[in-house]
């Protein structure tokens, strides 16, 4: 037993080759990062806390919970350093979810398929991936990650198209009912009260998110892009009203960006006080690193149609016309087939983020995320930039 927090990290520290080699079945099993936490949980008692505790842990507010799931970051942090395990890891996290071949099957069946939080249709040879929470602005949560993936696996995945396109459907707010918006990013009010857990950010990063950005793999080979490659296709996002947070996060793992005249782009990390996903990683090569530093750090919001917004957007379209503006874009990413657009994202990817790359940041962010989540100064921030105490869930 473990009794201490740097008992726990000296023990990682020493071996953890060999507990995720146990975890794992000597690397010959994939395992999520959502399981491989609670199985760590069963095979060493004390290094992680129990599905019990966790249980417990998940009915308390943000500003109520122990930490505990502190302890679930130095596990996947030391492993994502390591880069044998970590590797394996985020290999893992590219397979596609088990039930991404009954999706498949209805999207062929119908020509759609409908996951709740997500739906996914055809339109000609484009994959509409259209996103869904609209009490809370298409905002992400507990209730949208999952559906998330599955519905990253299957535009991807299906055979019937060349190109993704992702969207957001309309919402139901009062204020801007029945508009399309493309995301609000992490859902404050869930989080506030606690029905996100820690693990969620690795979840999300190391899968649909990476998924957008690599692909989706097969077992058989590790999609480093030099060895071995993903099951790929061109996204293209299409910002409606806001891109805010994570959404912002999304345009920095696609490959053409439309925005309508009158949206904007904000990362409001600072206000939040929680890291932005992969944005730290891969922001800069966009902006450079001034305004990338301005915008996590001080709250800097972009209008898409300025010569900043231009930086993260490719064409502004008017209102009323981003229908045809996808069709056309999809038209012009394809026009020469969907191959040269596939190889051209790898060779450009193999050059500015490598897999090894990726394996060593999410190492740093897991290791960091959960000291952000889990600070008093998160609380706060809610509450006092986001009225978060005062919000229903």
């Amino acid at each position: 037993m473990l009794a201490n927090r740097s008992e726990r990290m000296a023990f990682l520290r020493d071996h953890v080759e060999s507990v995720y080699d146990r975890l794992t079945n000597g690397l010959t099993r994939f395992v999520r990062v959502e399981e491989l936490v609670l199985r760590a949980a069963d095979a060493y008692p004390g290094l992680v806390p129990t599905r019990a505790a966790l249980a417990e842990e998940a009915g308390r507010k943000l500003k109520d919970k122990e930490g505990i799931e502190v302890d679930q970051s130095l596990l996947l942090a030391h492993i994502l350093a390591n880069p044998r395990c970590g590797t394996h890891l985020c290999h893992a996290m590219l397979l596609p979810r088990p039930e991404t071949a009954v999706a498949l099957a209805a999207l062929d069946a119908q020509g759609f398929v409908d996951l709740g939080a997500v739906r996914v249709e055809r339109h000609g040879r484009a994959a509409h991936l259209l996103s869904s929470n609209p009490r809370y602005l298409n905002a992400e949560d507990q209730g949208t990650i999952e559906a998330m993936e599955i519905g990253v696996d299957v535009a991807i995945l299906d055979p019937g198209t060349d190109i993704a396109v992702l969207r957001g459907q309309p919402v139901q707010h009062a204020k801007y009912a029945g508009r399309r918006i493309f995301g609000s990013g992490i859902n404050l009010t869930h989080l506030y009260h606690g029905s996100i857990p820690f693990v969620w950010y690795l979840q999300r990063e190391l899968g649909f998110m990476h998924k957008y950005f690599r692909g989706v793999a097969t077992p058989d080979v590790l999609p480093d892009d030099v060895n071995g490659v993903a099951r790929e296709k061109p996204w293209i996002a299409a910002v409606e009203g806001w891109a805010i947070g994570g959404h912002c996060q999304i345009l920095l793992a696609m490959d053409y960006v439309l925005a309508t005249r009158g949206s904007f782009i904000t990362l409001p990390a600072r206000k939040e006080g929680i890291i932005p996903g992969a944005a730290n990683l891969r922001l800069a090569r966009f902006t450079g690193d001034r305004l990338a530093r301005q915008l996590i750090q001080a709250e800097r919001r972009i209008e898409s149609d300025s010569a900043e917004g231009r930086l993260l957007c490719d064409e502004i379209i008017p209102d009323g016309g981003m229908d045809e503006a996808i069709e056309d874009t999809v038209a012009l990413l394809t026009s020469s087939g969907a191959v040269g657009a596939i190889g051209n994202r790898r060779a450009l990817r193999v050059a500015v983020e490598p897999l090894d790359l990726f394996r060593r940041y999410c190492a740093v962010y897991a290791r960091e995320q959960a000291s952000c989540h889990f600070s008093p100064a998160l609380v706060r921030n809610l509450e006092e930039n986001w009225g978060a105490g005062n919000r229903a869930v």
